[in-house]
């Protein structure tokens, strides 16, 4: 279709303009309605169109585009690829917090490298980046889990029934992997940590879950949960396994807590016991220091006792060995002594004519001891 048809009036096959088409020639095909004097609906000149818009953009850019409309045409080109060119910048560019890291993806195949807290950039749609927080988390896991369900019902290792409620501190360890690896970071920490601990509690007897083993229990489920997480490659460290509270199931409270008192009042009886041992063992030993310390000395004075006879003998013999008569005569007088002292006698003068100076039937024994009594 010609860009304007100016047929005039009517159409007829004259000479001349009037009534022909753009080049001369009368127009072909069925005739627009309401020909004859006003010549019909005339299609929109493009030229005009273009023109009106160029008009428009002298009127929004400053200073009026002076230059001609080739110049005006160029200066805003230039501004649109500017601001193209800011928009798609503004576009690529993302902050990242301190507490986050970001991993790019190109064309959704994570790179490697992770990007730190700051300002970076990736090239959309090219590139994309995806940002995780890497603070410290907690799931709580006790008697009542999702669902309604009783999870901390568990069976220790001597078929008792415990109640067990713990928390698990997480974080992100490798962001790459937590971020394109699990789908429920919080919802796997809970479905691990709670099978570690049905397989720790199931090897252990009830009252090292309740009081003798606790932390030892909590450390070894903390490193079955961290080995099993490593394993599907998550991207979680756990930082704390807390034990909050291990009680029997509401049913059989009343026995537990009965046994619980029955050990309490053993645990007292064995220290009044170790009290009393402790006691009779230091009496004990004191009256054995006692007499290891009297036997002691009885050896030293014993011993002492015999050296000193000994000694003395020797020197007797010396003495005996200078003069046989007069030490021999002097051992006798001393035996003598020895034997006479503490016995009872009566020493009488010899009389004269050969008598004995005493009347035969004088009893001087009893004389003697009632002397001896008197005085």
């Amino acid at each position: 279709m010609p860009w304007s048809n100016q047929t005039g009036g009517g159409h007829n096959n004259g000479s001349g303009n009037g009534g022909g088409g753009p080049w001369g020639q009368p127009p072909r095909g069925p005739q627009r309605p309401g020909g004859g004097g006003g010549g019909g609906q005339q299609p929109p000149d493009l030229e005009e169109i273009l023109k009106r818009g160029q008009d428009r953009l002298k009127s929004v850019i400053p200073g009026g585009g002076g230059g001609g409309g080739r110049g005006i045409g160029a200066m805003g080109l230039g501004i649109i690829i500017l601001a193209a060119a800011g928009l798609y910048a503004f576009s690529s560019a993302y902050q990242v917090e301190a507490d986050e890291l970001a991993v790019e993806t190109v064309f959704g195949v994570p790179r490697d490298d992770v990007n730190e807290a700051g300002l970076h950039f990736a090239f959309w749609p090219f590139e994309r980046a995806d940002k995780v927080n890497i603070g410290v988390r907690q799931v709580n896991i006790g008697s009542t889990g999702r669902g309604g369900s009783r999870q901390g019902l568990m069976l220790s290792g001597d078929q008792n029934i415990v109640d067990v409620t713990f928390a698990v501190q997480y974080s992100v360890s490798n962001p790459k992997d937590f971020l394109f690896n699990v789908d429920d970071p919080s919802g796997m920490v809970e479905e691990v940590a709670e099978s570690a601990m049905r397989e720790v509690v199931g090897r252990r007897p009830a009252q090292d879950i309740f009081r003798d083993d606790r932390e030892g229990i909590a450390l070894e489920v903390r490193q079955i949960t961290q080995t099993i997480l490593d394993q599907y490659g998550t991207g979680i460290g756990i930082r704390v396994l807390n034990l909050e509270d291990v009680a029997p199931p509401p049913k059989v409270a009343d026995a537990f807590d009965e046994v619980q008192r029955a050990e309490q009042n053993e645990d007292q009886f064995q220290e009044e016991a170790n009290r009393y041992s402790n006691k009779a063992l230091g009496e004990a030993r004191g009256e054995a220091a006692q007499i290891r310390e009297d036997a002691a000395g009885y050896k030293n004075r014993i011993v002492q006792e015999a050296q000193g006879e000994a000694q003395r003998f020797l020197s007797v013999y010396e003495q005996y060995a200078k003069a046989p008569e007069v030490t021999r005569k002097r051992l006798f007088l001393e035996t003598m002594e020895g034997v006479l002292k503490d016995s009872n006698k009566v020493i009488m003068e010899a009389g004269q004519n050969g008598g004995t100076g005493v009347v035969p039937y004088l009893p001087l024994p009893e004389i003697s001891k009632r002397s001896g009594g008197t005085n």
